[in-house]
């Protein structure tokens, strides 16, 4: 099970191609400027391809395929760069009167290995059109908060229905961290120690850190929601007290916060799923829910080494965290004042260290904070973006399917639909 979000962005400028040494492997930054000038001159030899492409990856779509692409696509210019690291790049490129979001990744000798493009949507019916094609299942909503914390939903699909969130339920966690620190029981610098009966599996790192080892409750939060650690979020699920973070939930205003009783760590649900799944987990959907807090302990003892990661959805629908996309934008509503508190800037500390691919703007949206989640079967992207005159926006994208795994492209899209949702709730 993977529950990690997206990487993070910055801004910059498309760089000429050349601008590297020609004795250093190609930048994705490189390749990303090869592919657009090829989709003006398709199609192209198989053995450019060859030095573009690493060979898994034209094994995979071929030079036929590649090229249909191309033509399909037609000729793609360049607009803005919205990030690029040596191994990956995310631009956004113009398709006639179109915008298209692109992402592509090189292996370590600079080829290609990953390369998507998808349309930013231009208006509300182009989003919702884009996002049902994307999965079974949908949830979305757009929507502002006010100056009294209050969320106005503008545009939606079934906002209001509890979906499969994920990892997004760190959020609640963190709330329940900030409530904790603005009660003053607890500090952004208080520290706790490593615990190996609270380790979880990735997505993170905290799991191969040696127990005993005392880290600060913001490094807890900052990898919690940053790179998505699971067993950070354990830790603080462990340090706040299970009833802790579950009260969270209607104080942030989640409509039916029963959902998610009783509520799990990140390693129980490794071990429902991941452990003589289905025979265990069966056994615990057939206990009425108030008695299935009983199961708990057991499963708190399976070894980690003995849960195996899973390819196919498996009980999305009654084995996760659950809210809406009404309910997200009330729990950034909620984040949002704990962060305004004096001692509260820890929020927004772990909130915006990963923009989760978003790619706005930072003239025009200083602020942007970012949860995602997923499984599989399930994909959620969660936002909250301040533009520069102070308003808040909110954009939760929800997918799922509980029959099959959610395309790879999906998460490109899901960003450019998010991206393309805040511009539009902005107008």
């Amino acid at each position: 099970m993977r529950l990690a979000a997206a990487g993070a962005l910055t801004i910059g400028t498309l760089l000429a191609p050349g601008a590297v040494a020609s004795a250093a492997p190609p930048s994705a930054t490189d390749q990303m400027n090869w592919f657009v000038g090829a989709t003006a001159r398709a199609p192209i030899s198989e053995s450019e391809l060859a030095e573009h492409l690493s060979p898994s990856f034209l094994s995979a779509v071929g030079a036929d395929g590649f090229n249909a692409s191309l033509t399909h696509l037609g000729k793609l210019t360049e607009q803005r760069l919205a990030d690029a690291t040596p191994t990956g790049v995310q631009a956004f490129l113009g398709h006639g009167a179109q915008t298209d979001m692109a992402s592509l990744a090189v292996d370590r000798s600079g080829l290609i290995i990953a390369l998507g493009v998808v349309p930013v949507p231009n208006s509300w019916d182009e989003l919702d059109t884009q996002l049902r094609r994307l999965a079974p299942d949908v949830g979305f909503a757009a929507a502002e908060i006010d100056p009294n914390g209050t969320c106005r939903v503008l545009h939606g699909i079934e906002p209001d229905t509890p979906r499969p969130l994920g990892s997004a339920f760190k959020l609640y966690v963190l709330g329940a961290l900030g409530q904790a620190v603005a009660d003053h029981r607890a500090s952004w610098t208080d520290h706790l120690a490593v615990r190996d009966d609270w380790k979880s599996l990735p997505s993170g790192v905290l799991q191969n850190t040696p127990a005993g080892t005392e880290l600060p409750l913001q490094e807890y939060a900052n990898k919690m929601i940053s790179i998505s650690d699971n067993t950070a979020a354990d830790h603080l699920i462990g340090f706040l007290g299970r009833d802790a973070v579950a009260a969270q939930l209607p104080r942030f205003g989640m409509a039916a916060p029963q959902r998610n009783d009783p509520f799990l760590t990140t390693r129980e649900l490794f071990a429902l799923k991941g452990y003589q799944y289905p025979a265990g987990a069966s056994a615990y959907l057939a206990a009425p829910q108030p008695l299935r807090a009983a199961a708990l302990p057991a499963l708190d003892l399976v070894p980690r080494e003995r849960i195996t990661a899973w390819t196919a959805p498996e009980n999305v629908d009654q084995i996760e965290w659950f809210a809406s996309p009404a309910d997200v934008c009330r729990a950034y509503a909620g984040l949002w004042q704990q962060n305004s508190q004096p001692g509260g800037s820890g929020i927004g500390t772990a909130l915006s260290r990963n923009d989760g691919g978003v790619a706005l703007p930072s003239d025009r949206y200083p602020t942007v904070w970012f949860k995602g989640g997923s499984e599989p079967g399930v994909l959620t992207f969660n936002y909250l973006a301040r533009n520069a005159s102070g308003k808040l926006l909110v954009s939760s994208v929800m997918l799922s399917d509980t029959g099959k795994e959610l395309p790879g492209p999906d998460t490109l899209s899901a960003m450019a639909v998010s991206h393309a949702a805040l511009r539009l709730a902005d107008r």
